[in-house]
């Protein structure tokens, strides 16, 4: 292929409104309906046209449009109002300045394989992109040093048809960046920044471009460029498509790449976020840095590394994590083994699965990250369960994966009608103050006529939305004009509407309610409670059974019984997802407990009055009170996949025919209020809680600000700190063998009264350890046939040195009311570590 170079010819802004192109240029106008409303109100059609993308919009535009709507005076009304309101968020005084206002340059950089900020930039395929996004969008808002690195792919996920015969099909569509939101990164001398990467035989070199999201950066790399032969350009071609070179090749530029294009951009991160284990070859570059660049030792490079990281999980199987085979790593790598001073097999062991025989990019992130955590409580206790044995002898519950659930960046997410309501009955202040439980008990005060029939205008607009995708796509397949007409009778605004919208994995179930044809016959026919259903959702190109579950959904909604009651809308993504989020009654969720990690649509649902009925997974847990929403099934684990649908199917039925229907159409004075007090319940409780505001100050207070400052204090001096911590590891564990619990003594039996005090005192073997770098503790906790569970710890005290070399210590604690059990055991103590389990090495009390 020859080379060639792009312009952009525009039409010119007249001087009264050439601030469009700083707001067209910044992802703030995604989430703020008036900045995109100036560009619509200019040309609604070409609005549409181009996807809600103001970029390409300022190209296509006519000049002599922007001339006249330059001299309407109500125009430019608004255009100021919107201009200023931006103007003071790009400079206000933010949470993080007032709270941590010595940090202001202490970048945080959080990597990510994908980012779904706005249906005009389409670089993701589902929740994973979407959450990353708010984070960054959250991250604006509160202010912090932040920054995201990604990559740029030429034909994005993929653009979803489904065709006559039902099947999804995938295209891929040709993206121009010059057209998108973002801009190619220039240095110094005016050239345009390109980073290169070393590959087997050759280096691979990746364009650097920006994107501005109203405070903050994301940098995406881009390999589609003339320096790249045509293989290696196609490495950024698609989110998650091509083979296992292609993903590892993904990987690497995502991890290595990113972390040289921040350093040539002058970004020097002092904290690193690692969102999902895609981007875990980041370590792998900042080990090299270290190692090569700063001269230290690997080891030494392995505990600054997890001074200042922390990994998020969001994959709650063993099959979901990315694994290399030996040889592909070996292939790709070997030239850094000499260089980071370890032997292949050491390198491997970073990321090397026992099990499974296989390179991890998870367990690459978990041993070289100071924290870890899942995307939701029971997520957390899943994953400790799936890693347990990265930590033999430590109890599941103590395992150092901990969670920060997800949200949702809640103006993204919000109809404008609805923000309207809330600025009227919350207060002009509520964006700034989403987390403020106390402001959100005044949603109660909105009307409740008001609200529902703010609620039934959104869902007229979703079923007119939805009723011209399926007339486009039958028209599309030359379906017969009958087949056509017939879409205007489809979807009754005065029926019940549940929305299903999501990926297409097999987990999430979408084939539940179509196994029994006949209930469902009956639900959506009911001659006073009828129910309609909506589906939508991608399945991987590579995914037949997702793709079945597609045709099993698109089939039965052209059966006679289901015609018109049941649809499946194509090519789902954030702009779909906003007209059903807002617009459907209730929103269905059905994966196979535990599998969702966490989820997010639910919550985007709630925050707009839609009503959740849900299996109490991924986040739902959490959030479900008996008031807000609709729980299917129990909190219990099945062994047989069969069993858990066939139960789960049930209950659905049975929720939807005895309480979810009954109380949609128990009607009072014209609307269901029992339904609008749910409603009300649904908005006041999720909304303050389970948005990424709250996320992105919990990751700051607990992750973020103390990584910065740990990470601080090891590269003091040389990283001095960091190589005392390698050698007290080093001699713990080699060491660790030889630390015996001899004895334990205790002043009870078998039974003691309320607030008695139970006393310890244990005799231990240290060998060449010292007492000062151990911890002994008392640990209590309730009874099972599995151990103790539900543990609490007490701390015990040095208390000299015994006969034979032993170490005593002693303590006490009064146990709660009830049967405890209640042992000793010895771990390392510093407090250098992280938490206790930072060096996963313990000893118990063998017997007393």
């Amino acid at each position: 292929m020859y080379s060639f170079r792009t312009v952009s010819i525009k039409p010119r802004l007249p001087r009264q409104i050439e601030g469009l192109a700083d707001i067209a240029r910044n992802f703030w106008f995604s989430w703020n309906v008036p900045a995109q409303n100036l560009f619509k109100r200019i040309n609604e059609k070409l609005w549409e046209d181009v996807n809600h993308n103001p970029v390409k919009f300022l190209l296509l535009v006519h000049e002599e449009e922007l001339e006249e709507i330059a001299q309407d005076e109500e125009y430019l009304k608004v255009y100021r109002q919107v201009t200023e309101e931006f103007q003071r968020y790009l400079s206000r005084r933010s949470w993080f300045e007032q709270k941590f206002s010595g940090l202001g340059d202490r970048v945080i950089a959080y990597f990510s394989p994908e980012f779904g900020l706005h249906e005009s930039h389409p670089i993701y395929s589902g929740g994973l992109g979407l959450l990353a996004g708010d984070h960054m969008k959250s991250a604006s808002d509160l202010g912090l040093p932040f920054v995201g690195v990604g990559l740029l792919y030429k034909h994005g996920y993929f653009s979803q048809i489904i065709n006559r015969e039902g099947r999804q099909e995938a295209h891929y569509p040709y993206y121009n960046f010059y057209d998108l939101p973002i801009q190619p990164v220039f240095d110094h001398r005016g050239e345009e920044v390109v980073i290169g990467v070393e590959f087997p035989g050759r280096d691979v070199f990746v364009k650097v471009w920006r994107s501005r999201v109203g405070r903050v950066d994301l940098f995406l790399l881009d390999a589609n460029i003339s320096l790249n032969g045509i293989e290696d350009r196609g490495i950024t071609g698609q989110l998650y498509g091509g083979d296992r070179n292609v993903r590892i090749s993904q990987e690497i530029l995502l991890g290595v790449g990113g972390v040289r294009a921040l350093r040539r951009l002058g970004i020097n991160p002092s904290a690193w976020h690692i969102n999902e284990g895609h981007a875990a070859f980041m370590l792998v570059e900042r080990l090299r840095e270290l190692v090569v660049e700063k001269g230290i030792s690997f080891d030494t490079a392995v505990e600054v590394l997890k001074s200042c990281t922390i990994f998020t999980t969001h994959t709650p199987v063993a099959a979901g994590h990315d694994l290399f085979s030996a040889e592909m790593v070996d292939h790709y790598f070997r030239h850094l083994y000499g260089d980071l001073g370890v032997d292949r097999e050491e390198f491997l062991n970073l990321g090397w699965d026992q099990g499974r025989g296989m390179f991890n990019m998870t367990l690459l992130a978990i041993r070289l990250s100071g924290y870890c955590n899942g995307v939701s409580r029971l997520h957390g206790d899943v994953s400790r369960e799936l890693f347990s044995h990265l930590y033999p002898k430590i109890p599941v519950e103590e395992i150092p994966i901990t969670h920060v659930t997800n949200g949702i960046h809640t103006s993204s997410w919000l109809a404008q009608e609805i923000k309207d309501l809330y600025t009227i009955y919350l207060g002009s202040d509520w964006q700034e103050r989403v987390t403020d439980r106390q402001m959100w008990k005044n949603n109660f005060d909105l009307p409740d006529n008001l609200l529902w029939v703010v609620h039934q205008s959104l869902k007229e607009r979703m079923i007119r939305f939805a009723r011209n995708v399926l007339k486009k796509q039958r028209a599309r397949n030359q379906e017969p004009y009958e087949r056509i007409r017939e879409v205007e009778g489809f979807l009754q605004p005065g029926v019940l509407t549940i929305g299903f919208a999501r990926r297409f994995a097999t987990y999430k179930r979408a084939g539940l309610l179509f196994r029994d044809r006949g209930r469902l016959s009956r639900l959506v026919n009911h001659p006073e409670r009828p129910v309609q259903f909506i589906f939508a959702g991608k399945a991987h190109p590579a995914d037949a059974e997702g793709q079945a579950l597609i045709k099993l959904v698109y089939d039965a909604s052209n059966q006679e019984e289901f015609r018109g009651k049941v649809v499946f809308l194509e090519d789902y993504g954030i702009d779909m997802a906003r007209y059903l989020l807002q617009g459907v009654d209730v929103w269905l969720n059905t994966p196979r407990r535990p599998l969702e990690a966490s989820g997010t649509s639910g919550q985007k649902a709630a925050a707009n009055g839609v009503i959740n009925v849900s299996i109490l997974d991924g986040w739902w847990p959490e959030a479900y009170n008996g008031q807000n929403g609709f729980a299917i099934g129990e909190k219990r684990r099945y062994s047989d996949d069969e069993m858990q649908d066939r139960d789960d199917c049930y209950s659905l039925y049975t929720l939807l025919e005895e309480k979810v229907a009954p109380a949609y159409y128990r009607q009072e004075m014209g609307f269901p209020r029992e339904w609008v007090q749910m409603m009300k319940n649904s908005m006041q409780t999720i909304t303050p809680v389970f948005s990424t505001e709250r996320m992105v100050q919990e990751y700051t207070d607990r992750f973020y600000v103390p990584l910065i400052k740990r990470g601080q204090r090891f590269t003091r001096d040389n990283y001095a700190l960091a190589e005392k911590m390698k050698e007290y590891k080093r001699f713990l564990t080699e060491n660790w063998g030889r630390v015996e619990i001899a004895r334990v003594e205790t002043n009870v039996t078998r039974e003691m009264n309320v607030g008695e005090t139970l006393m310890l005192k244990a005799s231990v073997h240290l060998g060449p350890i010292s007492p000062d770098d151990v911890d002994l503790e008392i640990v209590y906790g309730s009874v099972s046939e599995k151990g103790l569970y539900n543990l609490s710890t007490a701390p015990m005290q040095y208390d000299g040195t015994g006969e034979a070399g032993l170490f005593n210590f002693t303590g006490q604690v009064i146990l709660p009311q009830g049967t405890f059990g209640y042992t000793v055991r010895v771990r390392p103590g510093s407090p250098e570590l992280l938490h206790k389990f930072e060096l996963p090495l313990v000893a118990w009390a063998e017997r007393f």
